[in-house]
């Protein structure tokens, strides 16, 4: 696996696993149920990736955005492929909400709703809370299968 897969967090991180794809927890939640959709392949872009890599990431995004509407009623879901600091082709999923969200005991504004989300804005969780988001976002995912 590479560098961006193990910044983050895998293989303790992972939700789902495919072929080409991992889905994995983003250890900075920016909003509440934040992922990274990782792909597998070492290529630095995009365009590089095996096509069939493209037909399984139609799927995922359906299951991802089911697993999330599961695990909490999002208002918008934005995908953000960056890579400029993490050079594999990777995006970070994240819920939007219109209203702050609670879980564990940590509260998880949306400083930027509308509009562009502040990716450097994240409640420190402890590992107890860092756990059970994992397994209810496993659980999310499961249900959405």
């Amino acid at each position: 696996m590479h560098a961006t897969l193990l910044k983050f967090g895998y293989p303790g991180t992972v939700l789902h696993e495919s072929a080409f794809w991992c889905v994995l927890r983003r250890p900075q939640q920016v909003t509440l149920g934040a992922l990274v959709l990782c792909a597998k392949s070492d290529a630095p872009t995009f365009s590089q990736l095996p096509a069939a890599a493209f037909a399984e990431l139609a799927d995922l995004t359906h299951r991802i955005e089911r697993a999330l509407k599961h695990f909490r009623d999002y208002d918008k879901i934005n995908y953000l492929a960056l890579m400029m600091v993490d050079p594999h082709v990777h995006f970070h999923v994240l819920p939007r909400y219109a209203v702050p969200q609670d879980f564990e005991g940590a509260a998880f504004p949306d400083p930027g709703w509308p509009g562009v989300p502040d990716l450097k804005s994240a409640p420190v969780l402890t590992e107890s809370q860092q756990s059970s988001l994992h397994g209810a976002l496993l659980d999310a995912f499961r249900l959405s299968g």
